[in-house]
C-alpha cells in the first residue's frame, strides 16, 4: 500500500539522530511489546512477519508518524490479536486502562495480479525493470522505484512472497535478486553521480528493461 511507512527518497524530516551506547529497551513495556509479538508469532501461530508488518502499515499516518518504534511493534501485534479473535477490544482496552488506538482494516482487495515466477527468469548483470504497481495490501517494493531500471547484481534462493503470505494468499516461493539503481535514475538531480541503491526485490515485481 502507498502508505507513509513507505518513506525512503521523501525530504523534510531532518538529521537522524542517534543515542551513544543505545539500550535495546528504554522501557520495561517497550520489552513487553517486543515480547507480545514474539509470542503471536512463534507460540500462538497467530500471525506471520508479513501479515505483522502489514498491521503497522495500517496505522493511521498521524499515530504512525508520532509512535516510536516499539508502540508500532504494540499497536500491529494488539491489532492481530483483536482481528483474529485472541483477545477483545473491550477486554484489551480493560487491560490499558483506557482507548487504545488500532490500526485500520485491511483493503477489500489488497493484491495486486502479478503472475508466480517459481522459476528465476534473470542472471547478474541483467537489466530489469521494476513493475508500477499499487497494490492496496502489502508489498516489499518501495514506492521510490516503481517504473525504475535497475541492475541484477546478485540473484539470492527462493523466498516466501510477501504479498500473498501477508493476505492469506497461496504459499508460494520466490527468488530475489539485490537490484541496483543509480540514484540520480531514482531521483533526477536530487542524487548524486557516484551514488547507487541497492533493493531487494522478488521475482513477480520485475519485468526485463526490454521487454
Amino acid at each position: 500500500m502507498d502508505g507513509i511507512h513507505d518513506l525512503g527518497g521523501m525530504a523534510g524530516f531532518g538529521a537522524i539522530s542517534y543515542e551513544e551506547n543505545e539500550p535495546v529497551f528504554h522501557e520495561p513495556w517497550q520489552a513487553t511489546a517486543f515480547a507480545l509479538n514474539i509470542v503471536g508469532i512463534g507460540v500462538l501461530r497467530n500471525h506471520n512477519a508479513d501479515e505483522y508488518r502489514h498491521s503497522i502499515e495500517r496505522m493511521p499516518p498521524v499515530h504512525y508518524l508520532q509512535a516510536c518504534y516499539y508502540e508500532r511493534v504494540l499497536t500491529g501485534a494488539a491489532t492481530l490479536f483483536v482481528e483474529k479473535g485472541v483477545v477483545t477490544k473491550e477486554e484489551l482496552e480493560e487491560r490499558a486502562g483506557g482507548v487504545f488506538p488500532l490500526a485500520s482494516p485491511s483493503a477489500p482487495d489488497p493484491m495486486a495480479e502479478l503472475e508466480p515466477q517459481p522459476v528465476a527468469r534473470f542472471k547478474k548483470g541483467d537489466r530489469v525493470l521494476v513493475k508500477d504497481i499499487h497494490p492496496a495490501g502489502h508489498t516489499r517494493v518501495p514506492r521510490f522505484c516503481r517504473g525504475k531500471t535497475g541492475t541484477v547484481l546478485h540473484v539470492a534462493p527462493a523466498f516466501s512472497f510477501p504479498d500473498a503470505a501477508a493476505h492469506g494468499g497461496a504459499f508460494r516461493k520466490e527468488h530475489t535478486y539485490h537490484v541496483e539503481f543509480a540514484s540520480t535514475d531514482l531521483w533526477a538531480d536530487a542524487g548524486a553521480d557516484n551514488e547507487s541503491v541497492i533493493v531487494d526485490l522478488w521475482d513477480s515485481y520485475l519485468e526485463g528493461a526490454d521487454a
